[in-house]
């Protein structure tokens, strides 16, 4: 099964590819876009989901999207469609550490796309270079929410050292020179909905379509992933978003 297709499965049920409710993305939306936004900009951004929720809140926004997989950008394009929403949003199929803007953008976006960047410090360095001033940078990653033991950086394929403790991360941000504004640290039951999601459309769609040649793979896929992330990384891994400033120099 190759990658985009099983993305279009196990996203079937959580079009937001991360561990946060669909209110948690409105409330974040809110803080950041609605009535004080005309630009966005969102570096890989998938399918749009968070794009689209954004120009829906605000008829006026101008949303340009950046993401290397050209399936993506074609499926981002057909819901922005069926949303009246194509005119205003722009895709650019290219690695977003290679985007360029010709002008700054009053919002930009980064949820759990650091790992495109080479980790969270060049990830706000990238998108610092695309925000206007006064703007806000609204990115979401991972950190520890406990120590992992070596069983869990098996399972996920990182080192120690991947991510730090939510207060680490955090200061780790201010440091950069930034100033969270908000922020929503994700809960076990969004992380336990975004689970079930993933592996309950993959099992589903192995179930329905058995003649399938890629409904085995797809039944073992789901099965494997369910037990990793219940017996090692729930619990262990958070996900939180955070609204940020940049900070002035006497800040700093």
């Amino acid at each position: 099964m190759d990658s985009y297709s099983r993305q279009l499965i196990t996203h079937a049920d959580h079009p937001i590819a991360a561990p946060l409710s669909e209110d948690s993305v409105r409330n974040l939306l809110d803080r950041v876009v609605t009535g004080q936004a005309e630009s966005i900009l969102d570096l890989g951004c998938g399918e749009a989901a968070w794009l689209l929720r954004a120009m829906a809140a605000e008829p006026e926004l101008r949303a340009v999207g950046v993401d290397l997989s050209e399936e993506n950008l074609t499926r981002a394009e057909e819901e922005a469609d069926r949303h009246g929403a194509r005119e205003r949003l722009e895709l650019l199929r290219m690695d977003a550490r290679e985007y360029r803007s010709e002008q700054p953008f009053d919002v930009v976006l980064s949820i759990g796309a650091t790992h495109a960047f080479g980790g969270l410090l060049p990830t706000l360095a990238a998108a610092r270079s695309h925000l206007a001033p006064g703007g806000t940078l609204l990115l979401g990653d991972c950190f520890w929410e406990r120590e992992p033991d070596p069983a869990v950086l098996d399972v996920l394929g990182v080192g120690g050292d991947e991510w730090t403790g939510l207060a680490d991360t955090v200061d780790r941000i201010i440091a950069d020179g930034w100033v969270p504004v908000h922020g929503h640290t994700s809960t076990l039951e969004e992380w336990d909905e975004y689970e079930w999601s993933w592996t309950g459309s993959l099992s589903r769609w192995a179930l329905e379509h058995p003649e399938h040649p890629d409904s085995a793979e797809a039944a073992e896929l789901a099965a494997e992933h369910r037990s990793q992330w219940l017996r090692s990384t729930r619990g262990t891994v958070g996900f939180v978003t955070v609204a940020l400033r940049p900070a002035p120099p006497a800040v700093r």
